[in-house]
């Protein structure tokens, strides 16, 4: 398989990349970035671009599993119009070119708690970019929504720091149920993503934090 990753530098997106580009059953990785990452790999194609300008780049989308690991803060993009055009406008705007050009699976980062009908704005987003890229039709479509990830990060976020050494203490607390609202590494989700991918499942897939884990 070819694949295509949106969102390579992130905590998720860096770990996938590391595991595609050791499987031998990937024949090619490209990846979309704003700057050009540090990696060097026979097999990577870097494609330098934002959503402004990737729709110009639209033929060398072609890939046959699509990866959205893409996503900011409050904090790096405050404005919410900026803020919804990342997490929601440019995944969508990928998975529609990509599946254009071919693509037939798409494995989608997203949240616990994703909700179109949410009063939350994030809660809301996130609802919205899973039924916006599931009304798009692709044959595999896998939606991760993880709780608080964990996971070294290249900018420090003081507040998830201090909630992941909580949930330390709290995870053993959730039982059943409760299971999904563990803290998550990003690394378990990259394994997670990255078994499915080869699976090839047709349909619809939501995957919670207990079910990840599971499958990593």
């Amino acid at each position: 398989m070819d694949a295509l990753i949106l969102g390579s530098s992130g905590l998720i997106g860096g770990e996938l990349l590391k595991l595609l580009l050791k499987d031998s059953t990937i024949q090619k990785v490209k990846i979309i970035v704003r700057q050009e990452l540090p990696v060097v790999h026979e097999k990577l194609e870097q494609i330098l671009a934002d959503y402004s300008t990737i729709e110009a780049q639209k033929n060398l989308l072609m890939a046959d599993v699509v990866f959205s690991c893409l996503g900011t803060t409050k904090k790096k993009t405050p404005d919410k119009r900026e803020y919804y055009e990342i997490d929601h406008d440019y995944p969508v705007l990928v998975a529609r070119l990509a599946l254009k050009n071919g693509a037939s699976s798409f494995h989608l980062v997203s949240s616990l708690g994703a909700n179109h009908l949410s009063s939350s704005f994030y809660l809301k987003m996130k609802g919205e970019t899973e039924r916006d890229i599931i009304a798009l039709g692709y044959d595999s479509i896998h939606i991760y929504q993880p709780s608080l990830l964990k996971g070294e990060r290249k900018e420090k976020r003081g507040l998830e720091g201090i909630s992941n050494s909580i949930m330390q203490v709290i995870n053993p607390l959730l039982l059943g149920s409760l299971k999904k609202y563990r803290n998550i590494s990003g690394k378990t989700v990259a394994s997670a993503m990255h078994k499915q991918a080869l699976l090839k499942n047709q349909g619809t897939h939501i995957y919670t934090s207990d079910k990840i884990k599971e499958i990593a």
